[in-house]
């Protein structure tokens, strides 16, 4: 039954930024299980198209549906994504703890059904009264990475995760991901550093001036270029255009 798979649609979404075109009518299916990279040039829409889905961007035209539902009339979807930003902005006056606890209120949310995994990898827990102002920028990626897992959301978008972590942290990090796509969730990726995502991912979406260029399993990209590694398949396709 594919309709029960079915997480996110975009259905022809254009978006304008004055004379900028973000968004060209973009069409994409994402599905429960999947761990699909958001890949292409710098300005080529993928932000925007993240923030469409997370309703923080309105769209001109189209609508995207989540669950079957229009994300436009239909708000209380967003509890089931998880957001890790490529920036954390917080509070810089409040410790780690602080923010942990104003994201718990927010949510509405008790201790229960929590995942505080990553909280404890990243050994955040022994440094709860720290400061958001002094952290370093790492520091802030791991608090991002557990808030966005904390309240084990249906569908995690991550931009640009693995940016600013230690390489220990990084594989902390993957191995979550990896976990959490295999008990179905949808993850949505998006990075700069292709051989980040080797071991993560199972489709690509390749992004060009606010345009969809193409939308393929891991699988069938492989197949077509006779590459294993990423980074070599992506280029293939693309000079072949």
């Amino acid at each position: 039954n594919e309709t029960s798979t079915i997480m996110i649609i975009a259905s022809n979404v254009s978006k304008k930024f004055g004379k900028l075109k973000a968004l060209d009518d973009v069409s994409v299916t994402c599905l429960k299980g999947e761990c699909i990279a958001l890949i292409g040039p710098n300005g080529c829409g993928k932000t925007t198209l993240i923030k469409s889905i997370l309703g923080m961007v309105v769209c001109d035209s189209g609508f995207i549906t989540f669950n079957g539902n229009n994300i436009r009339h239909d708000w209380k979807y967003r509890a089931q994504i998880g957001y890790m930003p490529q920036i954390g902005r917080y509070p810089e006056n409040m410790t780690i703890g602080q923010v942990l606890d104003m994201m718990k209120d927010i949510r509405g949310c008790k201790n229960e059904n929590l995942d505080e995994e990553l909280i404890s990898q990243f050994g955040l827990q022994d440094i709860l009264k720290k400061r958001m102002s002094t952290l370093s920028g790492g520091t802030r990626q791991k608090v991002s990475a557990a808030l966005a897992f904390l309240f084990n959301p249906e569908v995690l978008i991550l931009d640009e995760p693995t940016a600013g972590l230690d390489p220990v942290s990084s594989e902390i990090l993957k191995a979550k991901i990896i976990t959490e796509k295999n008990k179905g969730k949808l993850v949505l990726i998006t990075s700069h550093i292709l051989s980040e995502l080797d071991d993560l991912i199972s489709q690509v979406i390749y992004m060009q001036d606010g345009r969809i260029c193409f939308h393929k399993s891991i699988a069938n990209l492989q197949q077509e270029t006779g590459e294993a590694k990423l980074s070599k398949a992506i280029a293939q396709v693309m000079l072949k255009r």
